[in-house]
Parts: C-alpha cells; sequence; structure tokens
C-alpha cells in the first residue's frame, strides 16, 4: 500500500503540443513586451550573487533605467576600481543575464 514514486528519466517523454512552463513564461514576457523589465529586475534582484558579497555589501543602491545601470557604492576605492574596470563590468553583467541588458555603468 505504501508506493513511492520515482522519477525515472529514461522513461519520461514529453507529450506533443505540451509547452515546459520555462517555455510558457518566455512566451508571456515576449508577448506583453516584458522581458527587458523582467531581466532590469532580475539584475537588481540577483546583484550579490553575480558581483559577490564584497562588492554586494558595498552597494547601497542600484537600479536600471534606460540600458544604464546606476550603482551607488559606499566604498571610495571600490567605485575607482570598478570605475576603471566599467567595460569588463558591462561585460559580466551582460554575459551572466545571457542577453544584451545594459550599455551602460553611472556610478552615483
Amino acid at each position: 500500500m505504501n508506493q513511492t514514486y520515482r522519477y525515472n528519466r529514461e522513461q519520461a517523454t514529453r507529450v506533443a503540443g505540451v509547452t515546459s512552463l520555462k517555455d510558457a513564461i518566455g512566451k508571456l514576457l515576449k508577448h506583453y513586451q516584458l522581458q527587458s523589465r523582467f531581466n532590469e529586475t532580475y539584475l537588481e534582484a540577483f546583484w550579490g550573487r553575480m558581483m559577490g558579497n564584497a562588492i554586494a555589501s558595498r552597494t547601497n543602491r542600484i537600479y536600471v533605467r534606460d540600458r544604464k545601470l546606476h550603482i551607488e557604492i559606499t566604498s571610495a576605492p571600490l567605485r575607482n576600481e570598478l570605475v576603471n574596470a566599467k567595460q569588463k563590468l558591462i561585460h559580466v553583467v551582460n554575459k551572466d543575464m545571457g542577453t544584451e541588458v545594459i550599455d551602460d555603468v553611472i556610478f552615483i
């Protein structure tokens, strides 16, 4: 009577006409033209995971407006290092996002 469900990857098949949840959400975001705002919000939410704890702990505020990432950094030396590595920062963020989310970084 006590059966446990075991997932068997070899026997798992997709049924024709069934869309995965990931694909459905992607289509929804694209249809309602929300993909860019979703990417911006994702960037703001996962800034700490992308940049690491050292940078995230010294970041007061972060937001994206008009494809420009605005960052408020509390540490002047860190801000100076990030200004010097601006293009690398843009590349790292866009690579992590999987698409071109930002074109420029502004330090406030």
